[in-house]
């Protein structure tokens, strides 16, 4: 689905799901070697939503490693992708506001987030012709120019 979703003309882009326990360093290193990002892509994302046994400044700590060594390898800012309820708790700190936010809110009709956010999934039992099953749904926040200012371009790699 990766590569086919170019051909289609839709954006793409790559997460990351965080385990807690191994290190920030491993993972970042996988997610380099797993992942090729082209121009057009979505900046790389960090999905996070579990603890494992780290307490929440260490959780914020190995987060934080991730996210730096990940935009220092293709000069952007990554996307945090977590649920509001794992933000609000464990993420809610100053270091995590540059980061470009995902919300994960499903169920509702209206995001009752109050800070600023990118995009918004908002099902996970989404159908779309052509796929079998169920997909998640997102809602970008903003513009198609805004979108595509948000994806890699060669100035940003």
């Amino acid at each position: 689905n990766f590569y086919q979703a170019r051909e289609y003309g839709i954006t793409r882009g790559a997460y990351h799901y965080f385990i807690p326990g191994i290190s920030a360093e491993q993972q970042a290193q996988n997610y380099i070697n797993t992942v090729t990002l082209e121009n057009g892509d979505l900046p790389p994302v960090l999905d996070i939503e579990v603890t494992g046994n780290l307490d929440a400044e260490q959780l914020r700590k190995e987060a934080l490693s991730w996210l730096q060594i990940i935009e220092n390898k293709y000069n952007i800012t990554p996307i945090l992708y977590t649920n509001y309820k794992f933000k609000k708790e464990y993420l809610n700190t100053q270091d995590f506001k540059r980061y470009p936010y995902w919300i994960a809110h499903y169920y509702v009709d209206t995001l009752q987030y109050s800070g600023e956010w990118k995009f918004w999934q908002h099902t996970d039992r989404g159908k779309i012709n052509g796929i079998k099953g169920y997909v998640d749904l997102n809602i970008f926040n903003g513009s198609m120019y805004k979108l595509q200012q948000l994806t890699l371009t060669d100035k940003k790699k």
